[in-house]
């Protein structure tokens, strides 16, 4: 997670345009990706100003990585949190039922987006054709 540099607690909610500066993206692409992701939803209060919980900011992070260095289409990023919630969702449920209420460093159990996502063997080699495929088009492109 990006530490701020602005003596705020850690747990601090931040503006836009904090948010924008520490992660360097800018705003309007902040508000874009709100309208395209619906897990992404910063507190609005009076005039529209926008909140980002320490939550919201996780999820930027995560739909920046995939978005920008893992080569996701909005879609696709969209459709690997959806599955990450998900199973985030099934998870707490079957830790609730068991009797425990939080989930790997998430003390007070909020709902959450996991950052990480799990790799199967036919994931694997669907990556590795996807990478084999982007390179030979970036070859194509350069020829």
């Amino acid at each position: 997670m990006t530490a701020f540099d602005d003596g705020k607690d850690d747990s601090a909610l931040r503006t836009i345009g904090e948010v924008s500066e520490a992660l360097g993206i800018k705003p309007h692409v902040l508000r874009y990706w709100e309208a395209q992701f619906p897990l992404l939803k910063p507190l609005k209060r009076s005039g529209g100003r926008r909140y980002y919980r320490p939550t919201d900011v996780a999820l930027v992070e995560t739909i920046n990585r995939l978005v920008n260095r893992e080569g996701y289409t909005l879609k696709g990023a969209e459709a690997v949190l959806r599955s990450a919630s998900k199973s985030d969702l099934d998870r707490r449920r079957d830790d609730r039922r068991s009797g425990d209420r939080r989930v790997d460093g998430d003390p007070d159990g909020a709902l959450g987006v996991r950052l990480m996502v799990t790799e199967s063997p036919d994931m694997a080699e669907t990556i590795a054709a996807l990478k084999s495929i982007r390179a030979r088009l970036a070859a194509a492109l350069e020829a």
